[in-house]
């Protein structure tokens, strides 16, 4: 596709009231399409940019509220969990252990995107260095990976409670949780460290403007112009290794779960069985099922689906699990609630 054939499509895919701003990021790699090649060393010294949510760019004001609010709730709702788990010695417990933990996770996942596309939204701060591209496409996907094996720890700590009630605390042990936290963050870093070299080691040759607000690891392998198919193989695998093992093996655990609920002799003790897995399974529901559908929609969904839908599936995502995970937890764990109580109600003697 040629320069003028480039600049008359970008005009017709956004708004009127975008095409200046277009126009602003389409100058500033002017020097970039200068020239007929562009080499690897230009295009890392170029950068990149994140156009932001394509098609819905003179929306971007508006969609920045709800984003920018449920962000502050997540980070607030998350902090506020850890805090209540940290001062509560009866919460210092393997099931919320690995809750704290999950909520680390989720404040570091949002963080890791949502700044910068507030950024983006508000000051049209689209330009990101292609280190610092790299940098944010490696957190996003490592923290996605810690916060699937947090959930299959989470969904271990539920087996044993009920499957083997009278080994629970031997089974857990604070060193068993020490090993499965130092495992958690072993797979991650093992899972997703070789995608920094993979990138590196293309060749870009092509403007460097990604459709999006954040940086992923395909969206930027398909800027360059070697070829990528052991990104794409490797990316298939990744997936399969964390995200689609993990499903596996939480499955698993709620078919012998259940199998054991199901054979107690009282309907009292099943519900209370039950009740314990309630919370878990719902944020278990809530971080895969839009993960999966996204993954579907991109793969099935083809033209189909609008870019713009994707793109908003994914900003969501990294906002609206973080933010009703403590509401869940909050609201179904009436130790959590105990917890909070107390947490605020001591604050409140400590402020006077």
């Amino acid at each position: 596709m040629g320069e003028e054939q480039f600049e008359g499509s970008l005009y017709s895919y956004v708004s009127p009231l975008a095409q200046a701003r277009a126009l602003k990021k389409i100058m500033a790699l002017s020097s970039a399409r200068s020239t007929a090649a562009v080499n690897d060393s230009d295009t890392r010294t170029t950068g990149c940019l994140l156009t932001g949510i394509p098609g819905l760019e003179h929306l971007h004001i508006w969609l920045s509220i709800p984003f920018c609010a449920m962000y502050v709730a997540a980070l607030a709702g998350n902090g506020i969990l850890i805090g209540i788990v940290l001062s509560q010695p009866s919460l210092r417990e393997p099931m919320y252990i690995f809750l704290s933990m999950l909520a680390s996770a989720d404040i570091l996942l949002s963080t890791s995107t949502m700044p910068k596309t507030l950024a983006n939204f508000w000051l049209g701060s689209s330009h990101i260095s292609f280190d610092g591209c790299l940098t944010q496409m490696f957190f996003i996907h490592f923290l996605f990976v810690a916060d699937s094996a947090v959930l299959l720890a989470m969904a271990f700590d539920r087996f044993v409670a009920i499957c083997s009630p009278l080994r629970y605390t031997t089974v857990l042990t604070s060193t068993v949780i020490g090993k499965i936290v130092a495992a958690t963050l072993t797979r991650s870093l093992i899972i997703m460290f070789p995608s920094i070299f993979l990138l590196k080691r293309l060749r870009y040759c092509r403007i460097n403007i990604i459709a999006h607000t954040f940086c992923e690891h395909m969206g930027i392998a398909r800027l360059s112009c070697s070829d990528i198919s052991i990104n794409v193989w490797y990316g298939l695998a990744a997936a399969l290794l964390s995200t689609g093992l993990d499903i596996i093996l939480i499955a698993v655990s709620y078919i012998h779960i259940l199998r054991a609920v199901f054979r107690l002799p009282s309907r009292n003790a099943r519900s209370k069985a039950l009740s314990t897995c309630g919370s878990h399974v719902c944020v278990i529901l809530l971080f895969y099922i839009p993960a999966l559908f996204s993954v579907f929609a991109y793969r099935f969904g083809g033209r189909r689906i609008p870019r713009y839908v994707h793109i908003l599936l994914a900003n969501l995502y990294v906002v609206i699990p973080p933010m009703l995970n403590p509401i869940i937890y909050g609201a179904r764990t009436k130790q959590i609630w105990e917890g909070a109580k107390q947490m605020f109600s001591h604050l409140a003697k400590e402020s006077k």
